[in-house]
């Protein structure tokens, strides 16, 4: 794991249910932000500028992504 992420605090998306299905998790590091699979969590993370993390998750609350 990145140093920058020891000790990070990980939080799982509200919308993850407990059944075990697609589960993401975000963790926040200075001006980054981490993403990883929740049934994998030593399998490596996903870090992101914290400026295209907010622009993407503004995207998907507007509905940009929506079918």
């Amino acid at each position: 794991m990145d140093s920058i992420l020891t000790g990070a605090a990980w939080r799982k998306s509200s919308r993850s249910g407990n059944s075990g299905g697609s589960c993401v998790e975000l963790a926040c590091a200075p001006q980054m932000r981490a993403i990883r699979d929740s049934k994998n969590p030593d399998g490596g993370e996903l870090l992101v500028a914290q400026a295209t993390a907010a622009k993407f998750l503004a995207a998907i609350k507007s509905g940009q992504f929506d079918g």
